[in-house]
């Protein structure tokens, strides 16, 4: 990755804080600090196609968010009717249509590895643009902002409040600012407790006071949460507090689109004045409307900096210029170093997708993909496991025979309950014995839908001289109406010859 820095044209300000920089270096009584005081930044309101994808994906990820829990989803009788819910009581995570219970959570691993993948890939195709239109970060924070802007104004108006002395109208917009911002943060942490129980009960409960006091310790955590992050930390979370900044050096390179001053066509810059000629200069009027815009406060001309998070709406403020002083739009456009760079060199731009690392990446996407997909088209709804019992390992029976002890969890994943046929496979003549009640050869469980139960059974065998003392076999269970099988390995224990 190349770093693209304008070194033609010094700006004076960056100049003087050089200067002032070694000249605090110099003073020896002066001590240095490693940290450098934050400046309030107030981003100016823009216009444009990408401050509209902005608003979509303000709204669609907010409604997403705060309508989920509400959605309803029949699972029969019993059974839990909202769409998606993380039951941490029953030990079930509920999407839909789709059931994970404990024993897989695997699928929570792969869709963290997919999604992880997915944004290596977008982050090497088009840099940050997770960042600047769905990280819960920024979202929250735009929201925040345009809240700013409805009671104190744009930029300059927000600006001039705060330099003015309190007033009744300053206390006004003030608090109701932040009024409204502790409302959208309460709301927040609301709707994520809905998550962990059913939507309905536990907003009544909650609201009367009967809800559980996690719900309460959580709700009041999300709701300090974006309060202070999205309304007073903002950009200082996405430069120092997020490891995606430092993390996306090693995603990206020359042909990666990112967020691009063309400075081939913008250089050399300065004021213009209407009517005189563009022979011997470049498009960009040194406006500055690209940094008043940045939410994060930088100048996207000194090339792609750590602090940038692709939001794109510098395009927009600069589109808008390019506009009035008639130019072409796109002196800030999504575009490559290396296209930059051909440019200079008198050759056309073209645009590089397919690249190693992509390929890569989307190769893995497809793959890990794939397996999920494959895994859940195949999942088994009928699982179970057994303990041997260790104390005693075994106890001699009075017609020479042994008898081992085992514990049977089975787990019935169905919306149904189960007849379920149990037999011990390759042992000579083994006899089951459940809750009291002793077959031969086959027993039949009855398992709840959607649930597990534990059996104590006890497997005697009478012809222990033909077996080792250990002795490999399996618990089969078979589902009588549908045929679906399931097996367990086990150890039979019988004292016998080596």
């Amino acid at each position: 990755m190349t770093t693209l820095i304008d070194n033609t044209k010094p700006r004076k300000e960056a100049a003087e804080g050089i200067e002032q920089s070694q000249a605090v270096a110099s003073s020896p009584s002066t001590p240095q600090s490693l940290y450098s005081k934050r400046v309030k930044l107030y981003p100016k309101l823009a216009h444009g196609f990408y401050r509209n994808i902005k608003w979509f994906a303000l709204f669609t990820l907010l409604g997403i968010y705060y309508i989920t829990p509400w959605i309803r989803w029949d699972r029969g009788l019993d059974q839990p009717s909202q769409a998606v819910l993380v039951d941490f009581e029953n030990a079930r995570f509920y999407f839909f249509f789709i059931e994970i219970w404990p024993q897989e959570v695997y699928y929570i691993t792969g869709l963290l590895i997919l999604a992880a993948l997915g944004l290596f890939l977008a982050t090497s195709l088009f840099g940050r643009v997770w960042c600047g239109y769905a990280c819960p970060q920024t979202i929250w924070t735009d929201l925040f902002i345009q809240v700013e802007k409805f009671f104190e104004g744009d930029r300059n108006a927000r600006m001039k409040l705060d330099k003015a002395p309190w007033s009744l109208k300053k206390v006004y917009k003030k608090s109701a600012k932040h009024i409204t911002w502790v409302i959208i943060a309460a709301l927040t942490g609301g709707a994520w407790i809905l998550y962990f129980h059913d939507a309905p009960t536990i907003a009544r409960n909650f609201l009367s006071g009967h809800a559980p006091m996690t719900s309460y310790v959580f709700a009041a955590l999300l709701t300090f949460t974006t309060y202070w992050l999205a309304g007073h930390m903002r950009e200082q979370v996405c430069t120092y507090m997020c490891p995606w900044p430092r993390i996306q050096a090693a995603l990206i390179d020359e042909d990666a689109l990112n967020v691009t001053y063309r400075y081939d066509r913008g250089e050399p810059r300065g004021a213009h004045k209407k009517g005189t000629s563009w022979e011997g200069r470049g498009d960009c009027i040194d406006c500055r409307q690209c940094v008043v815009v940045c939410p994060v406060g930088i100048d996207i001309r000194n090339g792609l900096q750590l602090e940038c998070i692709g939001c794109a709406l510098c395009i927009d403020a600069c589109d808008e210029v390019m506009v009035k002083v008639d130019r072409p739009k796109g002196l800030i456009a999504y575009d490559t170093d290396a296209n930059v760079q051909r440019r200079m060199q008198g050759k056309k731009s073209r645009y590089n997708l397919i690249r190693p690392r992509t390929v890569t990446y989307a190769v893995l996407v497809v793959a890990v993909g794939g397996i999920m997909l494959y895994s859940l088209l195949n999942r088994v709804t009928l699982d179970m496991n057994i303990l041997r019992d260790r104390q005693p390992n075994y106890v001699s029976l009075s017609d020479g025979g042994v008898r081992n002890g085992y514990t049977l969890k089975i787990l019935n994943k169905s919306s149904a309950p189960r007849r379920l046929a149990l037999s011990a496979d390759t042992l000579p003549s083994p006899v089951i014995t459940v809750a009291g009640q002793r077959y031969d050869g086959e027993i039949i469980l009855t398992a709840p839908a959607d649930d597990t139960l534990d059996f104590k059974i006890y497997l005697s065998e009478s012809e222990i001289l033909t077996l080792d003392q250990k002795t490999d076999f399996e618990f089969t269970l078979v589902d009588k109406d549908t045929g679906e099988t399931t097996t367990a390995h086990a150890i039979f224990i019988s004292g016998g010859p080596k």
